[in-house]
């Protein structure tokens, strides 16, 4: 793939929320947005081995594919936040370029994958900026104290899934979160806020730690078991707790879906 410009994320964040502001709706219409862009929306079966989305140039004209074997229907979470992420190639102007100029080769977009390709990282931000507006999401956050039930009627109200909306709150959120995302027990990725008291994870080979309610999950795999927050204690997840920290306890709450699972895990 041939070189194209980056966006700044301010840009990326101004541009998306532009667009979003003008709807003046929490739950963002984003098939109209598409309509009145002209882009042709093409949903179909492209097999559950392969990517969620494809945005696609075509003699003069916009094509974006949604895979609905890889659960991409219409008016899913999946398929909005995969039809958001495409949105990002057509509205950020050196995607648009990079596209219409063969600059940027028409390739898959893939959910659940920490991407390491910056085009696929500023269509992801542009997706959550998208989806959920900061000014929105601060103002529905304000003086509310955190728990798991904030992030879950937040994700309901923009109708986007609880590990974007967390994703999201990490970005602009008013209470310290990590973000685990494991499958077949081995992390592939973890998000952290800023202000997020420990980094490192207690991870043997990269597998998440068993005395953890995730942990418990991928030995057990009873989904029954973890669908509520649990008080989990530091050393049990982190690396480089300190002695006055040994009695230090956080919340988890894990989301699994068949061989994968998302945690969450904050403190009061």
């Amino acid at each position: 793939m041939k070189k194209v410009n980056n966006t700044s994320l301010i840009q990326i964040k101004e541009l998306a929320e532009f667009i979003a502001l003008k709807y003046n709706s929490f739950k963002v219409p984003i098939e109209e947005i598409v309509q009145n862009e002209g882009i042709r929306l093409i949903y179909a079966e492209y097999g559950s081995n392969s990517f969620d989305g494809m945005t696609v140039y075509d003699n003069n004209n916009f094509y974006i594919h949604l895979n609905t074997d890889k659960g991409n229907k219409r008016n899913s979470t999946r398929g909005r936040f995969t039809l958001a992420h495409e949105l990002g190639h057509y509205f950020l102007d050196s995607h648009r370029t990079g596209l219409k100029m063969g600059l940027l080769s028409s390739h898959p977009s893939f959910l659940n994958r920490k991407s390491h390709n910056k085009i696929e990282r500023e269509a992801d931000y542009f997706a959550s900026c998208l989806l959920m507006p900061e000014q929105m999401v601060c103002s529905e956050l304000h003086r509310k104290k955190f728990s798991f039930d904030l992030i879950q009627k937040l994700s309901e109200k923009h109708s986007v899934s609880i590990t974007a909306c967390a994703i999201r709150f990490v970005q602009i959120g008013h209470h310290p979160i990590m973000i685990i995302y494991a499958e077949n027990g081995l992390v592939k990725w973890k998000i952290t806020s800023n202000d997020f008291p420990f980094k490192w994870l207690l991870l043997d080979d990269n597998r998440i730690p068993e005395n953890t309610v995730t942990g418990e999950y991928f030995q057990k795999n009873n989904t029954e078991d973890v669908r509520r927050p649990e008080k989990v204690w530091a050393v049990d997840w982190f690396k480089y707790v300190k002695d006055s920290d040994i009695e230090r306890t956080f919340y988890e709450y894990c989301l699994p879906y068949k061989n994968k699972a998302t945690s969450i895990i904050w403190e009061d």
